[in-house]
């Protein structure tokens, strides 16, 4: 029998973060309309699933503890709610800036009978710290653009900031200046300013020495003490860099910056170097330079995408 007067008070059961993601993709329109409801039931049933939507990506991402623990989630959706999905994994959200000052000109000029087209704008680039994202500065005088015309510019602007100027991916992390131009008095319209403007600054950018940026995670590993080594080894091939190591209980935690791209099937590696008995968590921490070599690849992959995309 227990002494009353010795009470044990147990930690409270800690809810486990997800370790690995897939994409999901619904196979028919009939699918696409059933899966919200259908993952929205299971993650009521299941709490180590996390259903979310990359607001870049697009994506519908399904997280959970472990490749089985996915794949079984997936055979729910097929079996009890007829749900028929592509599964592949997560596309990673690069990000797109420029290292140094640039201007650049764009002149919209199109004649096709009637009223043309006619919008002439200087733009100047300015890199920002990380994190800065994007300003447009006015510093027009003498209303070389109309008043009326400035907005247009600057939508212009934020179109191909979306698109990107590199490889498709969202531009960040800059200021753009309108400093001057030129217009006509019949043929300025609203969406020649636009063109001119988007145009003025895809051409800049590439004139900015334009790099890519990739979201670097903080990672905590727990393992073995026995598996040290392999798992530090492991880490520097995927460009991790340690940032701290501890003791846990029988256990080493082991703290790194790892970037995303070299952790989305980590769970299923880390789980064969230590024969199961690994464990590991991460969250964002932010953006970084990719390297150059490494940046050559993601560029030449995405132009190929989006080549077989226009076909």
């Amino acid at each position: 029998m227990g002494d009353a007067k010795r009470r044990v008070l147990f930690n409270k059961k800690m809810q486990r973060e997800p370790s690995i993601s897939y994409s999901l993709k619904p196979k028919t329109r009939q699918d696409e309309d059933k899966i919200s409801q259908a993952l929205a039931r299971l993650t009521i049933e299941d709490q180590g699933i996390r259903t979310s939507r990359d607001s870049q990506t697009k994506e519908l991402i399904l997280s959970g503890m472990g490749d089985m623990h996915l794949e079984i989630t997936i055979d729910k959706l097929r079996r009890r709610y007829h749900v028929d999905v592509e599964v592949g994994t997560p596309k990673v959200p690069y990000k797109e800036t420029i290292k140094k000052q640039a201007k650049m000109h764009h002149k919209h000029k199109k004649q096709s009978g009637g009223h043309g087209q006619y919008g002439d704008v200087w733009l100047q680039l300015d890199p920002l710290p990380r994190g800065g994202e994007f300003e447009f500065v006015d510093k027009v005088v003498g209303g070389v653009v109309p008043r009326q015309f400035i907005p247009s510019v600057e939508k212009g602007v934020r179109k191909v900031l979306t698109e990107g100027a590199l490889a498709g991916y969202p531009l960040v992390d800059l200021r753009v200046t309108l400093y001057d131009g030129s217009y006509h008095d019949v043929d300025s319209s609203d969406m020649a300013f636009q063109i001119a403007g988007g145009m003025a600054l895809r051409k800049g950018v590439l004139e900015a020495t334009p790099i890519l940026l990739e979201p670097i995670m903080d990672v905590e590993i727990v393992i073995p003490e026995d598996f040290l080594g392999a798992v530090n080894g492991d880490l520097s091939s995927r460009r991790g860099r340690v940032s701290g190591m501890e003791a846990a209980g029988s256990n080493q935690k082991i703290r790194a910056h790892v970037p995303l791209a070299e952790m989305l099937r980590y769970a299923t590696d880390l789980r064969s170097l230590t024969h199961g008995q690994g464990a590991h968590s991460m969250t964002f921490l932010h953006y970084e330079e990719v390297p150059a070599r490494i940046a050559e690849k993601i560029i030449a992959a995405a132009k190929f995408e989006h080549h077989k995309e226009e076909e």
